[in-house]
């Protein structure tokens, strides 16, 4: 039994391990990345199970064990590695309010970015989803604003590759804005193969005009729209911020997303997670060199102009999906142009960490979105 029980106890130190490995390194490609975010955003709690592993370790120590002081050693470097996003998240939370003020010139919300007590936070009590058909065959899930009777709108664009993923995606996020004061409509569009771009750019504008027309219906203040998108969807709302020359579009925001396409075609491989160039020759109707208008109007870095939205950026630096660097460039052109933009990259983290609102990604990604809607629809 005791033979066992430290077989057991070894295995699960190094699976530990390995898992905190995913906090420091870009996950193997052959590797499904979800393993990367439960140690990301979960890490804490992993951390916990390495201690308990730790203590039962000590408990059977035989005297001068072998055995004992390599698991040991073992799980004292995974729960360093677990942590690291908490050590990150506290050091990137002491200095986002002041990044997001010199941005935006308005005072951030009162609460911390990044607390340990959040950890332990509960989820957002869901609101009531009204769901409505803003162009033939496409509907948005309408997530109306709480306490308030005209309340500025965040445009939600899903991610999915662009022929995947719909508009009930991570939805929790949705919860939380409607009860901090803000509406949201999560929308779908038209997917590849069967649609390519600019499909998608004319449903996200006709789910714009749809918000608009029913404003009143709604309790949407038509002058305060704000357009998000997460992976494939931040290149929509990039695309279409940029390129819409509409004084309602007051900002927009970009989780882990590409947005020069050109850069993303060239920088990508056929034989990636993903196999990028594919879906983007699918969802753009071929190669760069076949469809040059469609690369470039798909390109919201290309568009970038003083004058553009305002911008939040979040990325991982260890994406596997989509590479940080795409961010990266982004930042530079909004400087460039002298747009008002914030970009904050997290160490540790990789696609969809705003799947655990209370984990480390999700506590500072929510402050960042919210002192950013606070800011630029006031």
């Amino acid at each position: 039994m005791t033979l066992w029980l430290r077989g057991f106890i070894s295995l699960w130190a190094l699976g530990l391990l390995t898992l905190g490995v995913l906090t420091v390194r870009r996950s193997p490609l052959r590797w499904n990345w979800k393993f990367a975010l439960l140690a990301g955003e979960f890490g804490h709690w992993l951390a916990l199970g390495a201690l308990g592993a730790g203590v039962a370790t000590w408990a059977l120590r035989d005297g001068c064990d072998a055995w004992a002081y390599v698991t040991l050693s073992l799980i004292v470097f995974a729960m360093v590695l677990l942590l690291r996003p908490t050590v990150e998240a506290e050091r990137i939370g002491r200095v986002l309010p002041a990044k997001l003020m010199a941005a935006f010139g308005e005072a951030m919300p009162t609460v911390e970015p990044f607390t340990l007590s959040g950890y332990f936070a509960s989820g957002p009590a869901p609101v009531v989803v009204e769901t409505h058909e803003f162009s033939p065959g496409l509907r948005l899930d309408f997530f109306r604003a709480v306490d308030r009777t005209i309340a500025p709108c965040l445009v939600v664009i899903h991610g999915g590759g662009w022929d995947g993923g719909n508009r009930q995606q991570l939805a929790n996020l949705n919860h939380w804005l409607a009860r901090r004061g803000f509406a949201v409509a999560a929308i779908d569009y038209r997917l590849a193969p069967q649609s390519i771009w600019p499909a998608q750019r004319e449903d996200t504008l006709a789910a714009l005009d749809f918000l608009k027309r029913q404003a009143v219906e709604l309790g949407v203040d038509p002058e305060r729209l704000v357009l998000f998108g997460r992976s494939a969807g931040g290149q929509i709302a990039s695309a279409v911020g940029y390129g819409s020359d509409d004084p309602a579009i007051r900002g927009v925001v970009s989780f882990y997303a590409p947005h020069d396409m050109f850069f993303a075609y060239s920088s990508a491989r056929e034989d990636d997670f993903l196999k990028s160039p594919q879906l983007m020759r699918q969802y753009l109707g071929g190669p760069p060199s076949v469809a040059q208008a469609n690369y470039e109007s798909a390109s919201g870095h290309q568009k970038v102009r003083a004058g553009s939205p305002p911008t939040l950026l979040v990325h991982g630096s260890i994406d596997t999906l989509v590479w940080n660097q795409h961010s990266v460039r982004l930042q530079a052109r909004l400087a460039e142009a002298r747009v008002p933009h914030v970009y904050v990259e997290l160490p540790w983290a990789t696609h969809a960490f705003e799947y655990n609102l209370t984990g480390p990604g999700g506590q500072l990604a929510t402050y960042a979105l919210e002192g950013f809607l606070h800011a630029v629809t006031k």
